[in-house]
C-alpha cells in the first residue's frame, strides 16, 4: 500500500502562489500515475491535474491550465502542485492520489488518497 500526506496549504490572497507537496511512504511512487483533485463542501471531488509515472506527460483541468504545474520527484517519493495566479474559486481541499496504470482524470479510478490540505484564496 501507499500512504500519502499532503502539505503546503493555507490562506493566500488572490493573485498569490502556493506549492503543495504530497509525500508518499510504504512504496515507491515511481510505479504509479499521480493526480491532484480538489473538493468544496457539498460538491463532488474535481480533477485538477495528473502526471505519468516518469513525469513525461501531464494533463490539466481547463480551469487551472497555464496557472498550475504538476511535477514529481520519484527519488524523493514526492508529488508537487505549483499554483500561481490563484483565484477565490480555487478555494478547496486539495487531495493527492495514486493509481496503478496510466494517468487519468477520473477520481473513481484512483487507488490511494491522502487526507487533503485546505487552500483558501481570499483578501
Amino acid at each position: 500500500q501507499v500512504q500519502l500526506v499532503e502539505s503546503g496549504g493555507g490562506l493566500v490572497q488572490p493573485g498569490g502562489s502556493l506549492r503543495l507537496s504530497c509525500a508518499a511512504s510504504g512504496r515507491t511512487i515511481s510505479a504509479y500515475a499521480m493526480g491532484w483533485f480538489r473538493q468544496v463542501p457539498g460538491k463532488e471531488r474535481d480533477f485538477v491535474a495528473t502526471i505519468s509515472t516518469l513525469g513525461g506527460s501531464t494533463t490539466y483541468a481547463d480551469s487551472v491550465k497555464g496557472r498550475f504545474t504538476i511535477t514529481r520527484d520519484n527519488a524523493k517519493n514526492t508529488l508537487y502542485l505549483q499554483m500561481n495566479s490563484l483565484k477565490p474559486e480555487d478555494t478547496a481541499v486539495y487531495y493527492c492520489a495514486a493509481r496503478v496504470g496510466v494517468r487519468n482524470t477520473d477520481a473513481r479510478l484512483y487507488d490511494y488518497w491522502g487526507q487533503g490540505t485546505q487552500v483558501t484564496v481570499s483578501s
